[in-house]
């Protein structure tokens, strides 16, 4: 078990979960069910498209290192979802009679990969989250990210549909926790079902999607790993008890908000004999995975980003 490492008394960085409203392209029409038969849940397949991925402005694509010191330099860098040599699909998977639109990339190799399940932050599926699913195929692995907004509403079919962040964030804090989870075990029991997989799958939440990785941890039995990034934590004890798997935190020291939540998580996960390793990232505030790659990123939300993109391919590579 691992020793908790000492809050830093610092600002909580609440506007972190903010970025630019970009929205997220509608799923291609003409979306037509795969021949070959699924165990539940089904899933219709839409038109291949190009997957996203950071371009330079001469169209040159880039490696994850690439992307984020471009991103960083800003020089003429423009942020692309339009080419990438990875193939990429919108998939419309079934739970129940609700439509779940979720995007995956798949890595090119020959081999049957592990599946990244990456939950998105409190704003729905953005291009950020696009994004880092394609750099997470470089890494040969498959990524696949449900969008927890579909079928909000009669009007609201998925994130693109709302005008603004805000709205979706207003929309996502309304969700029936109950039915995120089980959008979620609906997304992974589809994912088991990819020909390109090896049946192994970790998730991966941001944010709010951090929180509802941790609650995947404690409900499923098909993920072998769980990645919390700066997510909180249950209050209660008995959340605790159906963990099955190993949980790895990533947190940042500048996250009063959500580092409240550790220390009583570790003494639960320490009573009941549970895996985890919860690592804080000094100086760096919320929603580092982001704001570490863009244009003028603090020094430590950089860093913390870095060394959490090399810890999350170790973890990927032992699960």
């Amino acid at each position: 078990m691992k020793i908790y490492v000492p809050l830093l008394a610092a600002w909580v960085a609440l506007a972190g979960c903010t970025q630019a409203w970009t929205g997220v392209p509608k799923p291609p029409t003409g979306e037509i069910v795969p021949k070959a038969a699924n165990p539940v849940p089904s899933v219709e397949t839409a038109p291949k498209a190009a997957v996203p991925v950071p371009v330079t402005a001469t169209g040159e694509t880039v490696s994850h290192a690439d992307h984020v010191e471009k991103a960083a330099s800003g020089s003429n860098y423009v942020p692309s979802l339009d080419a990438s040599p990875r193939h990429q699909e919108w998939v419309v998977v079934k739970n129940g009679t609700k439509n779940i639109h979720t995007w995956v990339v798949y890595p090119q190799n020959s081999q049957k990969s592990k599946t990244v399940l990456l939950i998105h932050e409190n704003k729905g599926l953005t291009d950020w989250v696009r994004n880092l699913a394609d750099q997470i195929a470089a890494e040969w692995y498959i990524a696949i990210a449900p969008d927890l907004l579909s079928d909000f509403s009669d009007t609201k079919k998925k994130t693109s549909d709302f005008a603004s962040e805000d709205a979706a964030r207003e929309a996502l804090s309304t969700l029936d926790k109950n039915a995120v989870l089980e959008d979620l075990k609906s997304v992974t029991q589809y994912a088991k079902t990819i020909e390109t997989s090896n049946g192994k799958i970790v998730s991966a939440g941001f944010c709010w999607g951090g929180s509802q990785s941790f609650t995947l941890a404690t409900a499923s039995k098909d993920i072998t790993a769980a990645m919390v990034f700066y997510g909180s934590w249950p209050a209660n004890a008995s959340d605790y008890a159906n963990i099955s798997v190993p949980v790895y935190g990533f947190f940042a020291g500048n996250d009063d908000r959500i580092n409240a939540t550790l220390p009583n998580s570790e003494k639960y996960m320490n009573e009941l004999g549970k895996k985890y390793d919860f690592k804080t990232y000094p100086g760096a505030w919320h929603a580092f995975m982001r704001l570490g790659e863009g244009q003028g990123a603090e020094p430590a939300n950089k860093e913390a980003r870095e060394a959490s993109w090399k810890r999350m391919k170790e973890i990927l590579e032992q699960s």
